[in-house]
């Protein structure tokens, strides 16, 4: 087997895992909430703000968590936060904080037993390899979290999708949100 075949076989194996019933629930929650905050560190929030700039797309109100021009979180609005193992301290912090105003939060995590999980009121597990390696977690020829990375953006693309036809968005109307300035 190519080293390309390998790889996709990895993220058929991750992705195979996950209900895509549990995808269109979390498609309905981001329709549901009244803006829509990221957060993700490395690349892990690289993912978090390719998810923001498609939501963006189709026609969600959407933050990037750090950036300048994100505004105070308010009851209404759902975080979504991205962390391989669950652990990264300032996603797990701004989790916790965003529970305590009494948002929703939706954890993307390979540990459902985590304490980004233990912060969050929605949790889609991604059943990949994180950098650590830890022992439950799937066998990986890649280094790091890609297999994560990888998965996550596949499983962002189908709730975008799904929240798109909620959301009654078609191409023509995503294209039109699109950047103009490049």
């Amino acid at each position: 087997m190519s080293v390309i075949q390998t790889i996709l076989k990895e993220v058929e194996t991750v992705i195979s895992q996950v209900e895509e019933g549990q995808l269109e629930t979390l498609a309905s929650e981001l329709h549901q909430a009244k803006r829509i905050f990221i957060i993700g560190e490395g690349r892990s929030g690289l993912m978090a703000k390719s998810f923001a700039m498609r939501l963006m797309h189709l026609g969600a109100t959407v933050y990037v968590v750090g950036e300048t021009i994100t505004p105070s979180i308010e009851q209404g609005d759902l975080l979504v936060a991205v962390s391989g193992s669950g652990t990264t301290k300032s996603v797990v912090w701004t989790s916790e904080k965003t529970q305590s105003i009494g948002c929703s939060v939706m954890a993307v995590t390979t540990n459902p037993e985590s304490p980004l999980a233990a912060a969050s009121t929605h949790i889609l597990h991604v059943p990949a390899a994180t950098k650590y390696r830890r022992e439950n977690e799937l066998q990986t020829i890649q280094p790091l979290g890609s297999l994560f990375d990888q998965s996550v953006h596949i499983l962002f693309d189908t709730i975008c999708l799904l929240f798109g036809k909620l959301n009654e968005v078609d191409h023509s109307q995503a294209f039109g949100r699109h950047s103009n300035l490049e």
